[in-house]
Parts: C-alpha cells; structure tokens; sequence
C-alpha cells in the first residue's frame, strides 16, 4: 500500500483533487449488457445488466479496491478495464489513453502495460505447460528477448515471487495452490506492467496461505511501483491492502473512499450492512455492535429495481428512493463519495456562533 501524490485540481471520478498525470486508469460511464437470447420473439429485447454506470479512476502507485456481494459486477469490471470483455457503452482511459473500443491488434503492445491475476490458480494455469513456459509465455507472444535470454529472466521471476528457479522444469499439478498463485504473479510481472488487475487473488486459497500471497503483492508494489485495482469480498483483506475503496451494488457503485474513512464512517446503508458482518475477535466490540440483517434477496440484474436499487433491501427506504436514483455525490470529506438520498454517519456541522447585534 502506498500514499498517492499530491493533488492538484478537482475530478469528480476521484472524489478529491488530483492531476491528470496522477491517473492511471479513469472509467466513466462504464456499462456491460448480456443479452439473452430467448425466444423468436423475446430476442434481444432482456439483458443481464452486469455493469450499469460505473465511474471511479485510479491514481498511479496506489490500490484500489472493488468489493461486493457476488453478482454485483466487480469481476465483469475488471474485465471490462483490461479489455478482455468490449464493453456496452462508457469510457475507459488508460495512462491518458482511450482504449474503451480498441481492436485486438492495437490493444496487443498495451498488454504489456494493463496485466490480470485471476482467482483460480488451478484452472488459470495450463497442466500441460511446465514453469518456464508458463511464465515466459508473455516474451513469447510479445515478442520480447530479455536481457540474458529468456529463461535467466524466468527464473528471476520465480525467484522474486518466492519460488525456486529450479522449478523451471516442473508441472503446475507438483505446487500447491498458494506457490501455484505466486507462478501467475510471476507470468504478470514478466512484462513489467504499469497496472495489475487482482480478480479475487487469494479467495481460492486456504486462510494460512492468504496472508503470504497477500504481503507478497503489497511487497512487489514497493519495490516495482505497480498500481492494483483489486476485486474481493473479504472486507479483511481490504482493510490491510487498500488505499481506497469502491462499494458496488448490483451492477452500480455506491460508496468510494479512502480505506480508513470508509471503515470508520461507512454512509451508504449497504456500507453499513457489509461492515457490520465482519467477525471481530474482540467479544468486548463484538458484545457492543449492532449486526443488520438485509432482508430478501438480491434483486435479479435482468430486471433490477427502479432508481436506488438498494432500495428492496434498506430499512431507510422511502418514497423517493423508488423514484428517483441517487447520484454519487462528495460526502463530507473530500474523497467521500456516496449514492444514497439517506447517508448513515454524517458529521454533525460545527455551529456556527452569530454575533449579538448592536444595540
């Protein structure tokens, strides 16, 4: 985790003040639509809306994180800013650059820059490639001969993820899930690439295990000044690696800010709800919070509720929350973004004393 620059002037997909040179990757509008193909006549008229107006920018060397409930869209996000998926309508900018609607030809040198740790370190690996070939696959397909040839910088790429370069010769199916992940970070760093997308990085690997990969990533951060847009539901996990955080919800974020004011003064009620499931292993704290339950379920992303789409599920709703949708709008602090006509936690104003008037 690293401390962004300094900002200089105001953006609204932010929520703070910051330079353009400061963003990495800025996304405004971003939408994902999956039609469903029914009958002869129902044929493109429904669609699973995946992603539905998401807007958020990521400043360089720093961690932001997108967390929800499954289904919410973060992992189709992530795959809508690294181009493996066109999206349906919105911009995404990267280093500057618009690559929302770029072909495959003219994405390719750019892969060296925007790179993916995926979620299953089981299935993202091919069983029948060994090590070397796994992680020099990048050089291959790029093109690239590095310095002292391809297989010295394999084997350095193991050895700064933790792994041996004896494992050079091996299969994917003699490691164990955590070194098997470490391989994958080690096949995303080959390229040496500006932005790392982390799709749930650590959710398929036993708790014992998490914690190794988890500082490694924020290690390899340091030293090589990656920037990572991290996807993931335990809010554990969240709390110890992000700069900031995105709350998303059924396809539309709610909430962005800073890691610890989000935790500490959470003000969309979803918010509220997701923290106040976090185990606490102090029974003094634990004995003192209030745990809230949602009720029903999430709604169906083909048809979604009008307006607030938390609104079938938030003891707060009232009539407007049904007809019109909140924006996401600065909230208190600077960098505190929030969707929700009723906050939680707002910050009581500083009375402001009137002079007496003169007799």
């Amino acid at each position: 985790m690293t401390t962004p620059t300094t900002d200089q002037t105001a953006d609204p997909t932010t929520g703070g003040a910051t330079s353009d040179d400061d963003v990495l990757l800025s996304v405004e509008g971003l939408v994902k639509h999956f039609p469903i193909k029914g009958g002869f006549l129902q044929r493109g008229k429904t669609a699973v809306q995946a992603v539905d107006g998401v807007d958020f920018a990521v400043r360089r060397g720093e961690t932001f994180s997108i967390v929800g409930e499954s289904g919410c869209g973060k992992s189709t996000t992530a795959r809508l800013v690294t181009r493996l998926l066109e999206p349906t309508g919105g911009t995404v900018r990267f280093d500057g650059q618009d690559i929302t609607h770029l072909s495959e030809g003219k994405m390719r040198p750019l892969r060296r820059d925007i790179q993916m740790i995926f979620q299953d370190p089981y299935s993202s690996l091919n069983p029948r490639h060994t090590v070397g070939k796994i992680v020099g696959a990048p050089f291959r397909l790029q093109g690239v001969d590095p310095e002292g040839g391809r297989k010295r910088a394999v084997q350095d790429l193991l050895e700064l993820v933790g792994l041996s370069p004896e494992h050079y010769n091996r299969y994917p199916h003699e490691f164990s899930g955590g070194q098997r992940q470490r391989i994958g970070i080690a096949r995303t760093l080959a390229l040496k690439p500006k932005l790392i997308v982390a799709d749930e990085p650590v959710s398929a690997l036993d708790v014992s295990i998490q914690a190794q990969v988890v500082n490694l990533l924020e290690d390899l951060q340091e030293e090589l000044g990656l920037t990572y847009v991290m996807i993931a539901h335990d809010l554990s996990v969240v709390r110890h690696v992000s700069d900031r955080v995105a709350v998303m919800y059924l396809g539309k974020v709610v909430e962005v800010a800073d890691r610890d004011d989000l935790y500490d003064r959470p003000h969309h009620p979803y918010t509220v709800a997701m923290l106040s499931a976090v185990p606490v292993p102090d029974t003094t704290r634990r004995q003192n919070r209030e745990r809230i339950r949602l009720q029903g379920d999430v709604p169906s992303p083909i048809n979604p509720p009008p307006a607030c789409r938390f609104h079938t599920r938030c003891w707060k709703a009232q009539e407007i929350c049904r007809t019109e949708e909140p924006p996401l709008v600065q909230l208190g602090r600077p960098s505190h973004q929030v969707a929700c006509h009723f906050p939680e936690n707002l910050e009581a104003p500083t009375p402001v004393s009137t002079p007496a008037p003169t007799p």
